[in-house]
């Protein structure tokens, strides 16, 4: 009789098992034990794909390179588009400005010196009727912006930092939030500005002061940040507590993982159809999107200078760059984290909601985050840092039903109909510029860049030595009534001598009336808007008063108009008589020594409400 084995053998093992001896990958022999080399014939990884992505893709801007850029006399701040179809900018220097989308790229509309120093925070609400900002004034100013007007001027007790519209699209009341700077409270106003006082105060949500604040409006419901990386969730309609159709316990949820990593988010954005939230967080330069109704971690994407350097040590960078430049854009990255900046970056979304859009080392990403794909880079030769970034994406003219099937056919009437003028707008690091990406072709480069301001020096050395040559000791002031002579004391006011003078040269003056008038007292005058109100100093903002030994012991003393202590701009007057009560609350920086005929024949003028009846105009002033 034979013996039989009952060692098993390698086809008993691979029967048993179900497999197939020649199927490596299915079988479970002895053969697979240990690394294998790569097989020619192994299967790849199958790519996610995203139903539609060349749709997505085609309504954004083609060009790769920025078409045209248009400036603000300061390094600007925010650029907000709205859905009424407007872009509104802001600048370091307290300016606004409108633009209105036409058939093709943009027109300015109007301009705003809204605030005295920087804008801290601004916000457009979800209908796009309104916008606001928060300035480092303390004030918060209030626009309409279909009529591209300033509505209301909110005057605080305390310093703002950051401001958002918190009603739905259709509310009949507008609510704006606006935090504290130095307090962990949050006030709601009356967005239409009729009340200065807070419709009500938000206190004990956070511990310290809200830094950030997005509104979602399907959810009816704020995410709001504070300055150690804690966010919280609350609705105006759930008596601002947190809604009851989002999360139960915050413990289930990822809202800790910024205090946990010790980094504080700089951007909020939700997303087009609010089921999601995104945020870009310093120091650690984490892009974190959030499942909103959940608030759980969908996406992490790491954009820290360590992985970059990282990168381009081993030469794994998408993009590689010579150590020159590499070394340039890594200053510019670090000048970014800077406490004048880092509130200025954003990450927003397409309108698909797939995309998201940031800007970073090597220009302005475009990610698939349902594929985790980079589709496309703006500006990646452009010598730019892109920080604040805004889109409109030219929703079709014909409001017809449209479905995603529909757009992605090849029928020409429908493309026809549908045609889109897509803008990304982004500003830069240092920059006094915005730049705009779009579909045209043809971009001339020494065309480009549109000197809608004028240029102002940029070597500080020469912008000195150009500042002093603008003084002197005399100035003609020609009137309508006649020559006014006056003489300057630059030595015991420079600084309000080298306004009046630069101001005279460049003709700021010229046709400006004589507004104010009091007999046995004074004229006043240097106002453009004439009537009391209008008026900067040449350096764009208020500038401070200087006292000195003269008095205002006699009369035909020149001097400073002003708001208060250190609110100098444009406006000046002449007494007529002694006014010592002006004594160190009003800068003189002149006397007038000829013409006091004229002097009086002004002073004696018929006026209503110290108006002059009739305009008595500076023709124009020379100064020596």
């Amino acid at each position: 009789m034979a013996e039989t084995s009952s060692k098993r053998s390698h086809d008993d093992f691979a029967e048993n098992n179900g497999g197939d001896v020649g199927d490596a990958d299915d079988s479970s022999s002895d053969d697979d034990m240990g690394p294998q080399l790569p097989s020619a014939t192994a299967p790849k990884k199958k790519r996610r794909v995203l139903p539609h992505e060349k749709l997505y893709i085609d309504a954004l801007p083609k060009n790769s390179r920025y078409s045209k850029s248009l400036m603000h006399k300061e390094q600007l701040s925010f650029a907000t588009v709205t859905r009424t179809d407007f872009l509104i900018t802001t600048s370091v220097d307290g300016v606004v400005k409108f633009w209105k989308k036409i058939a093709q790229g943009i027109e300015f509309v109007k301009e705003f010196k809204a605030h005295q120093g920087e804008i801290r925070s601004v916000s457009a609400s979800e209908d796009g009727r309104s916008y606001a900002t928060a300035g480092a004034d303390g004030t918060v100013k209030i626009f309409d912006v279909i009529t591209f007007d300033l509505l209301a001027h909110l005057a605080l007790d305390f310093s703002p930092r950051c401001i958002c519209w918190i009603h739905r699209r259709g509310a009949s009341l507008p609510l704006l939030a606006v935090s504290d700077d130095s307090e962990p409270v949050i006030h709601i106003y009356d967005g239409r500005g009729e009340n200065q006082t807070p419709l009500h105060t938000i206190k004990g949500l956070h511990r310290s002061a809200v830094s950030l604040m997005a509104f979602n409006n399907a959810y009816d419901c704020v995410v709001s940040a504070d300055v150690n990386g804690m966010l919280e969730y609350w609705s105006p309609s759930a008596n601002y507590e947190k809604p009851d159709h989002v999360f139960q316990y915050k413990s289930a949820t990822n809202l800790f993982d910024f205090k946990k990593a010790k980094t504080v988010p700089v951007s909020l954005t939700i997303s087009p159809s609010g089921h999601q939230f995104v945020s870009f967080s310093l120091p650690d330069r984490k892009i974190r999107i959030f499942d909103f109704a959940t608030a759980k971690l969908y996406r992490t994407y790491d954009e820290s200078l360590q992985a970059v350097e990282e990168m381009q040590q081993g030469g794994t960078a998408a993009q590689k760059l010579d150590d020159v430049d590499f070394g340039r854009r890594l200053a510019a990255e670090r000048e970014m984290e800077s406490s004048s900046l880092r509130y200025n970056t954003n990450v927003t979304f397409d309108e698909s909601g797939h995309f998201i859009l940031y800007g970073s080392m090597v220009g302005i990403k475009v990610l698939n985050t349902f594929t985790n794909q980079v589709v496309k880079v703006y500006g990646k030769d452009e010598h730019l840092r892109p920080l604040n970034l805004a889109m409109y994406q030219g929703q079709p003219q014909k409001k017809g039903v449209t479905t995603v099937a529909m757009a992605a056919s090849s029928n020409p009437l429908l493309q026809e109909s549908e045609a889109r003028d897509p803008i990304l707008f982004a500003t830069s690091v240092g920059k006094v510029r915005f730049y705009m990406f779009t579909n045209e072709e043809e971009i001339s480069r020494s065309e480009r860049d549109v000197q809608n301001e004028k240029p102002t020096l940029l070597n500080p050395k020469k912008a000195a030595q150009a500042k002093k040559v603008e003084t002197g000791t005399s100035a003609i002031i020609h009137t309508s009534y006649g020559d006014i002579h006056i003489r300057l004391f630059p030595d015991a006011a420079p600084k309000a001598v080298e306004n009046f003078v630069t101001h005279a040269k460049i003709g700021y003056y010229n046709g400006t009336i004589f507004h104010r008038v009091i007999r046995k007292f004074m004229i006043q005058g240097g106002d453009p808007l004439g009537d009391g109100t209008g008026g900067e100093s040449i350096w764009g903002r208020e500038f401070e008063d200087e006292f000195s030994t003269l008095k205002h012991d006699k009369p035909y003393t020149v001097s400073m108009a002003n708001a208060g202590p250190n609110t100098n701009g444009s406006q000046f007057f002449i007494t007529t008589e002694k006014t010592p009560w002006l004594d160190n609350k009003h800068t003189i920086f002149g006397r007038a020594v000829q013409g006091l005929d004229v002097i009086h024949k002004i002073e004696n003028a018929r006026t209503y409400k110290e108006k002059p009846e009739e305009d008595i105009k500076i023709l124009n002033i020379e100064s020596s």
